[in-house]
């Protein structure tokens, strides 16, 4: 066998070794998903089974989302929360760390390092050693147990981590560009909006994906924090409908409850993937 002949089974072997290691992988990482699908389709009595076999036996049903659409104010109404929510959470924190992140990487002003590293710091904060303050702050200004109080938490906790990311995308854009855009007469505002903006863009995407996964899934503060159950988002709502008759729990209900929350993030996931990967290595090479 030639040299190159050599070479080219041996790279075969090597492509081969990687798609078998890839899908094994795959396999890995989809697997609790199948059976989460699959559980969500069994009948009730089937559902509160062992797990194995994952597939239904004795047939699909569709009981289990039925179930979870009739509990309490309805399976809309606890979504349309969760919505509002997301989306004001994504929102605020787009548009506080943009600013924020430009002012920290464009600007001079006094401590500005400072303020940066007290910023990032909070992140070492456990979030279940400030929770009882925060819940004593809103109960004082009327906003406990109310979606706008859950929103001004939420973008709390994610606001340090959006401004290290705004951060590192303003500072991979060449200064030069904005030198050109001020050269032409451009403000700050219309610079930022105008020309920064666009260049900018994966770093929005992966702050307004983080921030929309963060509190689309975030349990702990609703849990805490909402008491009136028309208030309630759907991490909450599993916990309320996972209680079947005598206190056993309905697994059929919670799974189909978990397939529904998981598909939103699915979407947005493999929608905005590739400005996802590219925002999280802004700045990450000069």
């Amino acid at each position: 066998m030639t040299a190159l002949a050599r070479r080219l089974a041996g790279t075969r072997l090597g492509g081969l070794a990687e798609h078998t290691v890839g899908m094994l992988l795959a396999f890995l990482f989809l697997a609790p998903i199948a059976w989460t699908l699959l559980t969500s389709l069994k009948p009730p009595p089937e559902a509160r089974q062992p797990p194995l076999p994952p597939w239904p036996v004795t047939g699909l049903s569709l009981d289990s989302y039925r179930t979870l659409g009739a509990f309490g104010e309805g399976l809309g109404h606890y979504a349309w929360n969760s919505t509002v929510v997301t989306l004001s959470t994504v929102a605020l924190s787009v548009v506080v760390s943009l600013f924020a992140g430009y002012g920290f990487s464009r600007f001079r002003f006094p401590l500005k390092n400072l303020v940066f590293v007290l910023i990032l710091s909070t992140i070492m904060i456990p979030f279940q050693s400030i929770l009882t303050p925060i819940f004593l702050i809103l109960n004082t200004l009327g906003l406990q147990n109310t979606l706008a109080g859950l929103v001004l938490v939420y973008v709390t906790l994610q606001l340090p981590f959006s401004i290290f990311m705004m951060r590192n995308a303003f500072d991979a854009v060449p200064k030069e560009i904005e030198e050109a855009a001020r050269i032409d007469g451009a403000s700050s505002l219309a610079m930022l909006v105008r020309v920064m903006l666009p260049l900018v863009w994966p770093g929005v995407v992966t702050v307004a994906l983080f921030a929309f996964l963060n509190s689309w899934n975030e349990f702990l503060a609703a849990l805490v924090l909402m008491t009136d159950q028309s208030k309630y988002t759907l991490p909450i709502l599993m916990t309320a409908v996972r209680s079947g008759r005598f206190g056993a729990i309905d697994w059929g209900a919670v799974q189909a409850g978990v397939t529904v929350m998981m598909i939103p993030c699915l979407i947005l996931f493999l929608l905005l993937q590739r400005y996802y990967i590219r925002g999280l290595t802004a700045g990450a090479v000069k």
